[in-house]
């Protein structure tokens, strides 16, 4: 299998490779447009500011090349807020595949942010593909200080609101938390991704 991770600069590009070679599972990390169409999975990964990271897909030429993507796709960390159609966060145009606004988490005075840490999900959609063999009792880790509304979510979490921390649209699937960074539960969902 051709796993395609675009290369969009993060910081946790790295580990989502290497998060991947422990399943055995190889992997390229691009940005080139071929490659990416070519592949029977891909992952856009993202760690910073929502306008930082749509700029360097432009000016990558990804941004189409990701829109019109019909193989799965998994959005980690801001890859799934870019998902959305925009984001308050520098008032980005994102990738439009999702409906919606990517909002700041409301928390209050009591509550760290970014929210960082560990937090369950409730799954609301234990059908769906990423969610085989999770119970909703495994812990992920999220890094995080805006969020995606929870319309077309799968699995919630909550850090002060209820906000989307597993989506899907057609192909596009993607997680809030870094499954990278979460043991053996988010091996678990990178291998149902694998597999799905």
């Amino acid at each position: 299998m051709t796993i395609a991770v675009i290369n969009s600069g993060g910081a946790n590009l790295g580990s989502v490779v290497h998060a991947l070679n422990r399943l055995g599972a190889e992997s390229v990390l691009t940005r080139d447009a071929a490659e990416i169409r070519a592949a029977e999975r891909v992952i856009l990964p993202g760690v910073g500011a929502a306008a930082w990271a749509m700029n360097a897909l432009r000016e990558a030429g990804l941004v189409e090349v990701v829109r019109g993507l019909t193989q799965p796709v998994l959005g980690i960390c801001l890859g799934l807020q870019l998902l959305f159609e925009r984001s308050d966060e520098g008032d980005a145009e994102c990738l439009g595949q999702i409906p919606g606004t990517v909002g700041k988490l409301a928390v209050d005075a009591s509550l760290r942010l970014p929210h960082m840490g560990w937090n369950q999900l409730a799954w609301s959609d234990a059908g769906d593909p990423l969610a085989r063999g999770l119970s909703g009792d495994e812990w992920f880790y999220f890094v995080h200080s805006f969020a995606a509304p929870v319309d077309h979510a799968v699995a919630t979490s909550e850090h002060g609101q209820r906000f989307a921390a597993v989506v899907r649209r057609g192909n596009f699937a993607a997680c809030q938390f870094h499954p990278e960074k979460s043991a053996a539960a988010g091996a678990r969902l990178l291998a149902n991704f694998l597999s799905s």
